[in-house]
């Protein structure tokens, strides 16, 4: 997906497919937002097989739709690929979950991934990220987008208790799900290539939790910790934690590639903004929080209307399926003057909502957060100049946006 609009252009919002790959891979969708952010802030489609969904636009109303579940639940699916199939595993898997169970199950995993918590994970993440961005510097043509995939697994994987040999394929599966229509990651048809990928990760969980409890073996790792969570007194099942496992993984590889890429990009695009970020690191934690608003890589959210709904000017109907477009929320100039403008010194850059809102905001986020920093401080203080060095691929999906190829060229800085 394009991150800076194109030229303007006549945009006829009745004939707009919001579900059309082609928009997101080769398009532009930024004006169609713009567009109806003023013109038609509660969006109503219906595609070509019956399957009908309402599009909300703006910040406020994103964050209504995303903060407050007894108005739109999370209990039927989250993500656009299940629209029209309600997600079988509602109310279990933790992001197709409402509170109270959400909230039970999710607040012990997160007090292990507080920002507090995770900063004894600097100085690890710091040598992962300076190994990752060795060969970037070697003068050689550098595709960041592609390498970036393995980047939070690298980062995560002892976190989660996932063995350095399971990483590439994990990532693999990972992709399949959020992308599984791009050629990169596509096997067979998009629903065979998500029945892969969610048979496979959940597999794999499953397994690790059966070797687990048959070795007796005991760590600190986030997959282990699930294993004694016990919402509402009673411990978790192992389908039940396989589930979140899942889940967990793909919160963990998904959207952080992106986001480096998305970002680097801007600062290639944009070399003064580079050059300022170099000469002032105290800006790179505002980097980070324009970074996240700019590239928005999880771009919506699905929830479904629990009664009728009166919002935005119109009203979704009880069992209406919403779609929140987080890529539009960050680009509405009601909270983000000129939004369009990539701006490392953004004085509200933090109030983006690439982390979603809400019940469901991103559990990861302060190790995200520490991740993404580290990564911009470690990459300006060896970087002297980035320059693109090959054509960009965007990711085929309306779910992520992101890219398949990001070619760089870095000129190492002279050490001092």
């Amino acid at each position: 997906m394009r991150l800076t609009p194109g030229p303007a252009r006549d945009i006829d919002l009745d004939a707009v497919d919001l579900f059309d790959l082609d928009l997101y891979t080769d398009g532009d969708p930024h004006p169609v937002w713009d567009l109806m952010r003023a013109q038609a802030p509660l969006h109503h489609q219906v595609l070509p097989d019956g399957r009908e969904f309402w599009s909300l636009t703006r910040y406020e109303d994103v964050c209504r739709v995303l903060g407050d579940h007894r108005e739109f639940t999370s209990e039927r699916g989250t993500v656009p690929t299940h629209l029209g199939q309600d997600d079988v595993a509602a109310g279990v898997l933790l992001t197709s979950t409402d509170p109270p169970r959400h909230t039970e199950v999710r607040r012990p995993l997160g007090s292990k991934l507080t920002a507090r918590a995770v900063r004894s994970w600097e100085d690890s993440i710091r040598r992962t990220v300076v190994r990752f961005l060795e060969p970037a510097l070697d003068g050689e043509v550098f595709d960041l987008a592609e390498r970036a995939l393995l980047l939070p697994a690298i980062v995560t994987g002892p976190l989660l208790g996932i063995p350095d040999k399971d990483w590439a394929e994990l990532v693999q599966l990972t992709a399949m799900v959020t992308a599984p229509s791009d050629p990169h990651f596509q096997l067979g048809s998009e629903a065979a290539t998500l029945a892969i990928a969610h048979h496979e990760l959940v597999t794999y969980v499953t397994d690790w939790v059966k070797r687990r409890r048959a070795s007796g073996e005991q760590d600190d790792s986030l997959l282990h910790h699930l294993m004694s969570v016990r919402p509402g007194g009673a411990p978790l099942s192992d389908e039940e934690i396989a589930l979140d496992g899942y889940s967990i993984l793909l919160g963990a590889n998904v959207t952080t590639p992106h986001t480096v890429s998305g970002t680097v990009q801007a600062l290639i695009e944009r070399p003064e903004q580079f050059d300022k970020a170099q000469a002032d690191p105290t800006l790179i934690p505002n980097l980070v929080e324009e970074g996240l608003r700019w590239t928005s890589a999880a771009c919506n959210f699905m929830r479904y209307a629990v009664t009728d709904v009166p919002i935005a000017g119109g009203v979704i109907p009880a069992g209406g399926a919403v779609v929140a477009w987080i890529g539009s929320a960050n680009r509405d100039a009601s909270r983000f003057p000129d939004p369009h403008t990539f701006d490392i010194t953004r004085p509200n850059a933090k109030r983006q909502v690439a982390f979603g809102f809400g019940p469901h905001f991103c559990i990861g986020a302060p190790l995200a957060r520490l991740t993404l920093r580290v990564f911009f401080e470690e990459l300006l203080a060896r970087c002297a100049s980035l320059d693109l060095a090959g054509e960009v691929e965007h990711l085929r999906s309306y779910f992520i946006a992101g890219m398949t190829h990001l070619p760089i060229a870095a000129q190492k800085r002279p050490t001092p």
